[in-house]
């Protein structure tokens, strides 16, 4: 029997059934079943990925193309690269990168941006408010929704509607939001300590930052009681942001207790009741990880904790530390190593560690980065805590290994190791030790030993000039011999300026890219501090120096600043 249009019905029934199987393959399909199941955060998490990697949802890179023709990998034209983690801009060599978060881009330009010298006629001029059809034009063409052509420095991408969908819903939701720990009368900050660090320490972080909030809360006072416009005006062009006028700033303290397995806890029960916009300082016994991971996981910025044992990471990014720590000086030995031995031969290197958190730092700040040099690994001999090598069984080490280098990772039981080896008869080329882990012990090394022992040392020598690199002329401190309140000096001086430069953009993330723009500081403990877009560890050197002969404590530069 035929159907009315000439097939018949069992041709109807198999086409019929064609397309129920058409309909269940597409829409078990991972692309459309992901789309049916898509939650709004996962949609988020795709744009945001879009947005720092140039990587789309399947993981192909997002493609682009600059200069008009020239096609490139959205991985290496991402939006963060010039529009930075908070989508706020930047302005830098004269290039004004204008906003892309949800508040700047949904609201029109009615004014020309002022004061910044600019080299393209894009954002800085008026504009209507984006719609998100306009936002996805502009994406793909460069042209905004008035018509006007971007500079070619803007990359125009490829993008698929859905591509396209997500990246859209990410910037409407990016820094849209002022983050927690911010309201219209206050900026909350904290710092974390755990009840069993030493008074002093504690005493002289927490003295350094609150003397900076107290002094900020005082010039706002003072700025409020201005009467005059001259006064209110200088009062403004001073500040560059109506934090010193509008908001206080205030520093609780997370004390923690007991175990470290147990302060997550409690850095949760800390932040749920009052949330902060960001940690200041931290002083803990022992490892920083546990506040590390809290920090990250919660999108929390973390400045500077007081800590030689940082959680070092390349991927990581709330939490800035001062420096590696040990981790850094283990590093700075292996490139002095790779740069002294011009043979390329490779250096036979014997390396002793303490099985402590301070000894495997150092290990494994040394392991990765020779080996990353391109260096066989060295030959590793651990010691259990209260262990001590003999000087037989040094000397059986020497005779099977002949090493041209020994690095000793340890503590205050260096020194007689150290005249152990020196009593023996077949020496090493040089020995390397960490200056922070050997501490004032390292005084008592004999002079015989001194020629041939170097030092990895992270701080400014003792006694050093700290020359203004702007005014060309030397900076005087008042702080301490206290290591903690230098540190929180040095807190306080980036502290200060990222402050500053929020610019009433109060979302964690522009807190931090605000610093990664920040010029370099001139500070009392270290060579320098200095940041970049992205990067984490404020102090990236150490010295590799000598003890001068003799008994005393004079140190003497054997090497530049050794960046990693």
């Amino acid at each position: 029997m035929r159907s009315p249009n000439g097939g018949s019905r069992r041709g109807v029934a198999t086409w019929s059934c064609f397309l129920a199987g058409l309909v269940v393959m597409l829409l078990s399909s991972p692309c459309l079943a992901d789309t049916v199941s898509r939650t709004p955060e996962q949609m988020l998490r795709a744009g945001e990925r879009m947005y720092r990697q140039g990587v789309l949802e399947n993981g192909e890179p997002l493609r682009a193309y600059v200069k008009g023709d020239i096609p490139v990998p959205g991985t290496a034209f991402t939006c963060v690269s010039c529009h930075l983690r908070a989508g706020i801009g930047s302005v830098e060599g004269g290039v004004y990168t204008p906003p892309t978060n949800g508040r700047s881009l949904y609201q029109p330009v009615k004014k020309i941006y002022k004061g910044v010298p600019v080299k393209y006629n894009e954002s800085p001029f008026r504009r209507p408010a984006y719609t998100d059809a306009t936002l996805v034009e502009v994406l793909r063409s460069g042209v905004d929704p008035e018509g006007k052509v971007l500079s070619d420095v803007m990359p125009r991408y490829l993008l698929e509607d859905e591509d396209a969908e997500l990246l859209v819903t990410y910037l409407k939701k990016l820094s849209s939001e002022f983050s927690p720990g911010v309201s219209d009368t206050e900026i909350r900050f904290a710092t974390v300590y755990s009840e069993d660090v030493p008074a002093a320490d504690r005493d002289a972080m927490i003295a350094g930052l609150e003397k900076y909030i107290s002094d900020k809360n005082d010039m706002a006072k003072s700025y409020r009681r201005t009467t005059t416009a001259r006064d209110r005006l200088m009062a403004r062009a001073m500040s560059t942001s109506k934090e010193l006028e509008s908001r206080r700033l205030t520093l609780s303290r997370w004390v923690l207790k007991g175990s470290p397995d147990t302060w997550r806890a409690q850095l949760e029960e800390y932040n749920g009741k009052e949330p902060v916009f960001a940690l200041l300082g931290g002083l803990v016994s022992g490892e920083w990880g546990p506040v590390h991971r809290f920090s990250e996981e919660n999108r929390i910025p973390c400045l500077f904790p007081n800590t030689d044992l940082p959680v070092v990471s390349d991927t990581d990014w709330y939490t800035l530390y001062l420096s590696k720590g040990f981790y850094q000086e283990g590093e700075a030995v292996a490139r002095f190593l790779n740069r002294r031995d011009e043979t390329g031969a490779g250096v036979p290197v014997l390396q002793i560690v303490r099985l402590s958190r301070e000894g495997r730092a150092l290990a494994d700040g040394f392991e990765r980065t020779w080996s990353s040099l391109g260096h066989e690994p060295p030959v590793t001999v651990t010691l259990q805590e209260g262990e001590t090598l003999t000087g037989a069984r040094l000397a059986a080490l020497l005779e099977r290994e002949k090493p041209r280098v020994v690095l000793f990772w340890d503590g205050g039981a260096l020194i007689p190791q150290l005249r152990e080896l020196g009593s023996l008869r077949q020496q090493p080329q040089s020995v390397f030790v960490s200056g922070r882990y050997a501490g004032e012990a390292l005084y008592a090394l004999p002079e015989e030993l001194r020629a041939n022992t170097y030092i990895a040392y992270p701080y400014r020598l003792p006694g050093e000039k700290v020359i203004e690199p702007m005014m060309k002329s030397e900076v005087r401190f008042r702080v301490d011999d206290n290591r903690i309140a230098q540190q929180t000096y040095s807190l306080v001086q980036v502290l200060t300026m990222a402050v500053m430069e929020i610019k009433d953009n109060y979302f964690r993330d522009h807190f931090l890219d605000a610093i990664g723009m920040s010029m370099d500081r001139v500070v009392p403990l270290y060579e320098r501090l200095s940041f970049g877009p992205g990067q984490r560890y404020a102090s990236k050197g150490c010295y590799i120096v000598q003890l001068k002969k003799g008994d005393g404590r004079e140190l003497t530069k054997m090497s530049d600043w050794v960046i990693h």
